[in-house]
């Protein structure tokens, strides 16, 4: 098994600090594991919201959850959403002998209602998929061909992996996005999945998937919202500056597992992978969500004007702007595009993200990091 010591850190710290720790991921991705990891260095008490016993064991909450002291692990709590008010009243009172830890898969209903019951009570940690410190170096193409979900990345074989990918798609279609609420034939949602796969690493164009589908364009945009609410889909949003020059206003669209993506494009193994038309954006998406797993920044944009010049990710350390360019190339050089993103952004230091182990500086500003040293690379940006 797999040992993943950073957001154990994080949900150590988020219950020192709040009542209540909110761990929100998609399913399979390894919150019930990491959470039962540590409860068993504590006194405990586990909860599946989704078994009748425990369930029934919760008739009357308040008074079942009111006795218990130590930690309290809920897992699936969004199956029972009337459970907040009382955590709300549990977290408030004085020398609380209890902290509990919510574990849910990322639906709308939880996130919305955390938020507004447990208001200042309540601290989020995200969980997703594998990242490259928690495989090796050893095993950054597994990791970017299978994903990061944790059956799909150590399944035996890329077959293997292929079929649970193939299972995960339908379950989550036909079984979860029901039980989250989200009204959409199982059908309908996987061709729009599949043709976003296609536009993975593009501007979002609703009128044009909205068209392909005989959707309106308010449809399309609800469905893109119901992926990424539940952690499929990511929205990178645009930044802008206040300058003369007109800028792109659109998201881009990326599928946050790569495995998934490549499972959506019918591509089960690195060759197949390497000579597809979509590999660059691919390798793209896979190294970007990495850096935003390493990072952990408050906020990510892309940048891009109507001229052509762009920025693939930026984000703010310490008050410095950092940008990142992934290219799927063992030897990149310096573009156009990244002196024009350097000059009008103000960057304090643009990192080439490409395959492999290569550091190398090409400027003042610009460094070259191979994707398997960008760990110990972003390490040492922080303590800048």
């Amino acid at each position: 098994m797999i040992s993943r010591p950073s957001y154990a850190d994080l949900m150590r710290e988020a219950l020192r600090r709040t009542p209540v720790c909110a761990l929100l991921g998609p399913r399979q991705c390894g919150k019930t594991t990491l959470a039962r990891a540590i409860a068993g260095e504590t006194e405990s008490h586990y909860f599946d919201l989704e078994s009748p016993r425990d369930r029934l064991r919760l008739q009357n909450p308040e008074l079942a959850l009111g006795a218990l002291s130590g930690l309290v692990v809920l897992d699936e709590v969004q199956a029972m959403p009337e459970l907040f008010p009382v955590l709300r009243v549990l977290a408030d009172r004085p020398a609380a002998p209890a902290r509990f830890l919510i574990l849910g898969s990322a639906s709308p209903q939880l996130i919305r209602q955390s938020s507004e019951t447990l208001a200042g009570r309540v601290e989020f940690v995200d969980l997703h998929g594998f990242d490259i410190r928690e495989t090796g170096i050893g095993a950054v193409a597994s990791l970017w061909v299978r994903g990061g979900f944790p059956r799909s990345f150590l399944a035996a074989s890329d077959e293997d992996s292929s079929a649970w990918r193939e299972g995960f798609v339908r379950t989550f279609l036909e079984r979860d996005l029901p039980q989250f609420g989200i009204r959409v034939g199982a059908q309908a949602m996987r061709r729009f999945w599949t043709m976003l796969a296609h536009s993975h690493g593009q501007l979002w164009n609703a009128s044009e998937l909205g068209r392909a589908l005989g959707l309106s364009d308010k449809t399309v945009k609800s469905y893109l919202d119901d992926l990424t609410q539940t952690y499929m889909v990511r929205q990178l949003q645009p930044w802008f500056e206040n300058l003369r020059k007109r800028q792109v206003k659109s998201p881009k669209i990326y599928l946050r597992d790569s495995g998934l993506l490549h499972h959506l494009l019918s591509l089960g193994n690195e060759a197949e992978i390497s000579a597809h038309p979509k590999v660059g954006a691919s390798w793209e998406g896979f190294a970007l969500e990495q850096v935003l797993r390493i990072a952990r920044p408050r906020d990510a944009y892309f940048w891009a004007t109507q001229g052509g010049a762009e920025l693939d990710l930026l984000v703010f350390e310490g008050g410095r702007r950092i940008g990142y360019e992934f290219k799927y190339s063992e030897n990149p050089s310096i573009t156009k595009s990244m002196r024009i993103a350097i000059r009008d952004l103000d960057l304090s230091e643009l990192r080439i993200v490409c395959p492999g182990e290569l550091r190398a500086r090409l400027d003042d500003r610009i460094e070259v990091i191979g994707l398997a040293a960008l760990p110990l690379a972003q390490g040492d940006g922080q303590k800048d």
